[in-house]
């Protein structure tokens, strides 16, 4: 029995002289049947709890265990967000050292802060075309590892938010020939490892922690996610207690039936849904090969199809500019658009008349765009560290012009958002180029967050 399943036999049996304050009680407002909130209870006698479950979540767990092929896993109501910072406060020790590919998002570098630990950022390789993080390569792994020995852990993110896929069975094959566990943020990449033309996935890999957001790809509602653990480097027991530390005591029994529900899903139609949509991305791929100024990329690297990356630069535009004619003049709304390429996702739930109206709708851009080209977007820099990142971050600071700050110490993290990878963070130099960088993504409609909320204008700098 699946947990929605079971909610519906369980809510007729007892009253609820207990939370949530709406009682179950969908005639109370009209909003409240909408959500569903006949199903939406608390942990009480049989229903089981989601920090040390034991009965239903422990089975429907396990069972997600199972689908994947991990050896644990837990069921996330926080998103990727507190698995990312669960893992990490898990597997690394106070104090310890960490090689961190640059491309991660913010959260990583969160609980990189509050763990106190000792990041070592290196930058995957780089697309030259797009100025996009590509892979992150096993040699050069062991390179870092040879030049820093006393490493704790490995994190990396595959895929990237481009879909761009590193080889983690043999960076973990590196990693664990030292004892060294390996972290994949695979958020973007729950849909892998099920065959039909996606890659492998990082828990078939045998990363030791694996972090998925069953909502960026699969039939699950927002904020669903998944903790997948495998091997003996990190004591699952240190993952139970993290979360119990960074993932709420009152998890929703609705978001958890959606990551039950979408377990059982692909345990029956799995190999049904998934070949059904690499014949809607085979067919897209097939309608879009003739554009002429736009173009949809194909990296030579492993990819995860299912990202649709549209190159802008031939057509004299930006990602920004393609964004808005597609949500203006075709009523399509686009994943994330950068400087020079916008990224479309797909996912389960996907129409043939969806992927074809977003078809023609490039095909009819493209016979209109003047054409053109634009100057090929910098790719990120990586700043030179003055001072230890959780030193800066609490450190005495004041703002400054963006355009005045070439030299000063960064005292907050800057990122682009969507997908939230920090560009600098705190106490990393400021470089002329790294203005510049920052400079060009405001002028291209990149949207800048920061920790301060003074971007892209003003840039928080240490006093002292």
């Amino acid at each position: 029995m699946n947990l929605l399943d079971f909610l519906e036999a369980y809510k007729e049996t007892v009253a609820p002289m207990h939370m949530p304050g709406h009682k179950r009680n969908g005639a109370l407002a009209p909003y409240l049947a909408r959500l569903a909130a006949d199903l939406d209870m608390t942990e009480v006698e049989g229903l089981d709890n989601l920090h040390g479950a034991e009965g239903i979540l422990r089975e429907g767990m396990a069972r997600t265990a199972a689908l994947w092929g991990g050896k644990r896993a837990f069921w996330l109501v926080g998103g990727s967000t507190c698995g990312v910072l669960a893992g990490v406060y898990a597997a690394v020790p106070a104090g310890g050292k960490v090689l961190c590919a640059r491309n991660c998002h913010k959260a990583v570098y969160n609980g990189l802060l509050l763990r106190g630990a000792d990041p070592v950022f290196f930058m995957p390789e780089n697309e030259r075309e797009t100025g996009i993080y590509g892979l992150v390569s096993p040699a050069a792994i062991a390179s870092l590892l040879n030049e820093h020995p006393d490493t704790k852990l490995i994190i990396l993110t595959s895929p990237t938010y481009e879909g761009i896929v590193s080889d983690v069975g043999e960076i973990c094959r590196v990693a664990h020939g030292r004892g060294i566990p390996v972290l994949v943020d695979e958020a973007h990449g729950a849909h892998l490892g099920f065959g039909h033309g996606f890659p492998d996935g990082a828990v078939h890999a045998g990363a030791d922690i694996v972090v998925q957001s069953l909502h960026k790809t699969l039939p699950s509602l927002t904020q669903t996610a998944v903790l997948h653990v495998n091997g003996d480097l990190v004591d699952e027991r240190l993952v139970a207690d993290a979360l119990a530390i960074f993932e709420t005591s009152s998890p929703s029994y609705l978001l958890m039936s959606s990551v039950s529900g979408c377990t059982e899903l692909l345990y029956e139609r799995g190999e049904e849904l998934f070949a059904a949509w690499q014949r809607r991305l085979t067919a897209f791929y097939e309608k879009t090969a003739g554009l002429k100024r736009l173009s949809v990329m194909r990296p030579k690297c492993a990819h995860d199809p299912s990202k649709l990356v549209i190159l802008t630069g031939r057509a004299g535009m930006t990602g920004a500019r393609l964004a808005a004619i597609l949500r203006e003049d075709y009523r399509i709304e686009t994943e994330m658009a950068a400087g020079n390429y916008l990224i479309a996702m797909t996912g389960m739930g996907d129409t043939g008349e969806m992927m074809d109206a977003f078809a023609c709708a490039l095909q009819g851009i493209d016979r209109k765009a003047a054409g053109g080209s634009l100057t090929p977007f910098p790719a990120p820099v990586l700043p030179r560290r003055a001072v230890p990142f959780a030193e800066a971050r609490g450190g005495p600071s004041t703002a400054v012009l963006l355009t005045k700050a070439a030299g000063r110490v960064c005292a907050e993290t800057i990122w682009a958002y969507p997908p939230g990878i920090p560009l600098i963070v705190p106490g990393e130099v400021i470089s002329n180029e790294m203005v510049e960088l920052l400079a060009q993504y405001g002028e291209a409609g990149v949207h800048l967050k920061s920790t301060s909320g003074l971007a892209p204008r003003y840039i928080a700098v240490l006093t002292k």
